[in-house]
């Protein structure tokens, strides 16, 4: 369910495009070696990133660097969706084509 008070949630779940994931994994954690536990999607760009769980939390820095305002859960059946503007949840916020991830994506060993 879509919290009414957050109008971010409300146009996520609306959009017309789907988000195209930018990685399979955490975008900048590919790039440094770094290391993920759960990723996230930018439903304005596709941007990947890491959870705040994750050491780098590079989903909340692509929000503060953006402003793209909702993340939606990239693991495998899960559909809820954040809005960093409003602290809120929606769930289920249901994947468009593309948008769902196939697997859990592990960091690579290096």
């Amino acid at each position: 369910m879509t919290d009414a008070a957050c109008p971010h949630l409300a146009e996520a779940a609306g959009r017309a495009h789907p988000a195209r994931p930018s990685a399979h994994g955490c975008e900048d954690c590919l790039a440094s070696g770094g290391v993920w536990v759960h990723l996230r999607l930018c439903l304005a760009c596709g941007h990947v990133g890491c959870c705040d769980n994750s050491p780098n939390r590079h989903a909340t820095g692509h929000y503060q660097g953006s402003g793209h305002p909702v993340i939606r859960s990239y693991e495998p059946g899960e559909d809820w969706a954040y809005c960093y503007v409003d602290e809120s949840f929606a769930d289920p916020v249901p994947a468009m084509p593309g948008e769902a991830a196939t697997r859990h994506f592990a960091p690579p060993h290096r």
